[in-house]
This record gives C-alpha cells, structure tokens and sequence, in this order.
C-alpha cells in the first residue's frame, strides 16, 4: 500500500496544476484582446474629454496594434532564449502597469505612449501563451487547450465594447483601463503559481538575440501596417512610400538573416512546410474573416435598412459563434486530426463566404446572420486545427518564435482585411460616399469583397491539400 501511494500522488501532482497553468494562459489571452477592443468604443469619450481630433484618438488603438504586430516575433524569440515563464510574467506586469499609466495619463499623447506600452505587455502574452500550451498540457488534448485559447480570445473581441460601454457610462473612461488591473494582477498570481519553471539552459547570453534582425523587423512591419491604416482607405503617396519602406526592409531583412549567426528567424524554420503553409493560411482566413466585422456594418445598413443597435446584434453573432465553437473545436482535433479538421473548417469557411458574397436582400438580415454563423464555426475549427498543427511541428526552443508568427501573421490578416478588403467593397459599390449606399450598391460591393475572399479561401485548401499530399508521401 505504502508504495501505491507516493506514484498515485505524483500523477495527482502533475495533473492537477494543469487546469491553473492552462487558466493563466486563457487570462492572458483574454486581457490582450479586451485590451483592443474595449478601447475602440473609448474614442468618441477621448476626443472630447482631450479636445483632439478623432485621427488623433485614434492613435490609442492604432499604438496598441503597432506594438503587438512589430514586437510579437522577437519577443517570442525571447521567450525562446530566456525561458518563457519569467518572461510571460514581465509581460503580465508591463501590461498591467501600463494600463494604469493608460487611466492616469493627463494627456492624450501620454496616453498613446502608455498604450504602445500596455501593446508590448500584450505581444508578450500572446506569443507565448500558445508556446507554452506544449509545457503545461499533454500533446494529445494540445487541441483542446489550443481550443479554449480560441474562445478566450473571441470573448475579448465579443465582451470588449459591451463591457467597456457599461464602464465608461459607470465610472468615467479611465475605468476601461483600471479594469485591467485586479485581471492583471489575477493572471500573474496563477502564472507565478503554476507555469512550469524554466530550465537553468534558458538564461541565456543576451549577445545570442538577434537585435539587428529584430529592429529590421520592427520597422518593416511597422511601415506595412501604417501603409496599410493612413489615409482610411483612400490610397495616396504616403501609402505607396510606406509600402516601398516595407518592400525594402524585407529584402534587408533576408540580407541580414542570412548573415547573422543566430538568426530571430532561421531559415530552416520555413524549409518545414507544416510551419511555411500554417503561417500563411492564418493570414489568409483572418484577412478574410476580418472582411466580415469590415464590411458587415455598412451593408447591414444599406441593404437592410437596420439601425445600429440591430446592426450590433446581428454582427455580435459571429464572435458569440466562435465563443460557443472554440472548445469543441479543439476536441474535434484532438480526436480526429488537425488535417482533416483545417479541411473542415476551411470549408465551412467557403461555404459561409459564398452565402456572404450571393446574398439575397429579399430574404431579410437572416440571409446574413446564417452564413456569417457557418463561416464563424468554421473559422474557430480552422484556427484550433491550424494552430495545434503548427506548434506540434515546431522545435521546443523554436515554440516561442513560431507562436510569434502565428500571432504575426494574425495581426497581418486583421490589418490587410481591414484596408484592401475594405477598400474592394467600396470599390465594387461605385459610389463616393460609403455611408450612402442603396441595396443595390451594397450588394455590388459585397459580391467583389467576398469574391474576392472566396479566391482566397481556395489558396488556403489548396495548400492544406498540399501538405496532406507531402505527409502522404513522406510516410
């Protein structure tokens, strides 16, 4: 009997810290997409409560978003040298320290340099919540974990204007910051508790990250996103000279990568075609999923005459969808496999999108809302699939730059979706004033927006089959 027990209690132990350590993760995703969404429904507040300009204000969200898509892969890579938990805990408290520098900023700049802080924070949580699923569960409910952190993230997005509405109308704006902290400071308590410790390896030689790289980086990605946000829409010579910084700093970019001996993206890290296809058909359904939070509003109403607490509704069923899906989804993969679960949602996905793009204004807003439902569940089958898949295929020093990359390429597709796809709808309506749209014209756009993104869809499944074939062939 003696002998029983010290086993049974060491399977007890190692099991039972894992639902905590897997909560923390799911916090911290949490607070990272509440962070973005919960400021947009600020702005109107900030303009007046400052006395600035809306394109001003905007700069809260934009400073955010600036921060998380030029730091994610480097800070990844940190993780990767320096051991992921010490640094996930720096991130926790970088965000929740700016958040409150966020609520007490006497000014607007003050509180767009607090909020690019509060966005680093963030870019740290993202990128290694993923990198650390593989260390806290065990590789076959990966899926189901990956699942879970999908749902956080699309409750954020859905619980973000709601929730930061009630609190400005409550207790002023800065509460949409100040909520942050006893968040925060519940992530970092189950964090410090229960993420696995690093191992002594980790602490690595700070001469070992590649910083040339990473400032390369930084400012390539930095100019594709503000090419992709300046001018709302309208193309201009800013927009073509910050696309040809871009261009230029990724040829720099390889240049460097190619010369340095520790690389923040080895090259051998794309020769794994799990990881190359993974990375880009995120970019690929997030551009397209984020055409449908773009373009939905203005056709809601035009075509349908809706207002915009209906407008609300209807759009709150896609991130409701994807809150409900996420779980499930990531079970499915655990039981069936990340490929044909990618296949299944991608589908979905084209499915919904051609419903989108072939909508009938005679069948009223549930021509939209069914459609738009079908092609959220796929979206949350296609994310657990496809982020189980990618990180099962990465190295265990490599997790923190590859979950970087997803949450790069991620944030690539939020911002590509938001302009290009944006810019086709308006483009196929053929009419100067958005706002001013009759059916017939919105259905125009929406026929071009989602043609558009059904084209893509169709790369996304092609390379799905792609690497399904190599698997075959391989094995």
């Amino acid at each position: 009997m003696s002998a029983v027990h010290p086993s049974a209690g060491a399977v007890q132990a190692a099991i039972s810290p894992v639902p905590w350590a897997l909560a923390s993760l799911a916090l911290t995703l949490l607070l990272a997409s509440l962070g973005t969404s919960s400021a947009n429904v600020g702005l109107p507040t900030l303009v007046q409560v400052f006395g600035s300009s809306f394109q001003a204000a905007q700069w809260v969200v934009l400073a955010y978003l600036l921060a998380i898509t030029t730091l994610v892969v480097s800070v990844g890579r940190l993780g990767d040298l320096f051991g992921p938990r010490r640094l996930m805990l720096a991130g926790i408290a970088t965000f929740t320290v700016a958040s409150v520098l966020c609520a007490v900023a006497p000014g607007l700049w003050m509180l767009i340099a607090a909020r690019a802080l509060q966005g680093f924070g963030a870019a740290v949580m993202m990128a290694l919540s993923m990198a650390l699923v593989g260390k806290v569960v065990a590789s076959e409910r990966s899926g189901t974990a990956m699942g879970l952190l999908g749902t956080m993230s699309a409750i954020g997005t859905a619980l973000g204007p709601t929730l930061g509405g009630m609190l400005i109308a409550a207790s002023g704006w800065q509460a949409i910051f100040l909520i942050n902290l006893p968040l925060g400071l519940l992530a970092m308590a189950l964090a410090w508790r229960h993420l696995p410790a690093d191992p002594a390896a980790s602490r690595a030689n700070p001469a070992a990250f590649d910083w040339q790289g990473s400032l390369l980086l930084a400012l390539t990605l930095s100019a594709y996103a503000l090419a992709m946000t300046v001018g709302r829409g309208h193309a201009g010579p800013w927009n073509g000279a910050l696309l040809g910084i871009a261009v230029l700093g990724v040829g720099l970019f390889v240049r460097v990568e190619n010369r340095v001996a520790a690389p923040l993206l080895q090259p051998a890290l794309f020769q794994d075609r799990r990881i190359r296809h993974g990375v880009i058909m995120s970019g690929l359904a997030t551009t397209v999923a984020m055409t449908t939070l773009v373009v939905g509003p203005f056709y809601l109403s035009a075509a349908f005459a809706l207002g915009a607490a209906h407008i609300g509704l209807v759009m709150s069923a896609g991130p409701l969808v994807a809150a409900v899906v996420g779980v499930p989804a990531g079970r499915a993969v655990d039981r069936f496999g990340a490929a044909r679960i990618a296949v299944a949602g991608l589908l979905a996905m084209l499915v919904g999108c051609i419903g989108l793009g072939t909508i009938s204004i005679r069948l009223g807003a549930w021509a939209y809302i069914l459609p738009l439902v079908t092609f959220t569940a796929g979206f949350s089958l296609f994310q657990a699939a496809n982020n189980t898949a990618v990180m099962a295929g990465s190295k265990p020093d490599q997790r923190g730059v590859v979950s970087g990359l997803l949450n790069l390429s991620r944030n690539l597709g939020l911002i590509t979706g938001a302009s290009v796809m944006g810019a086709l709808y308006a483009l196929g309506t053929a009419t100067a004033d958005i706002t001013r749209l009759t059916p017939a014209a919105a259905s125009n756009g929406m026929h071009l927006a989602f043609g558009v993104a059904t084209g893509l869809l169709c790369i996304a499944l092609a390379l799905v089959q792609r690497g399904r074939d190599a698997a075959t062939a391989d094995a």
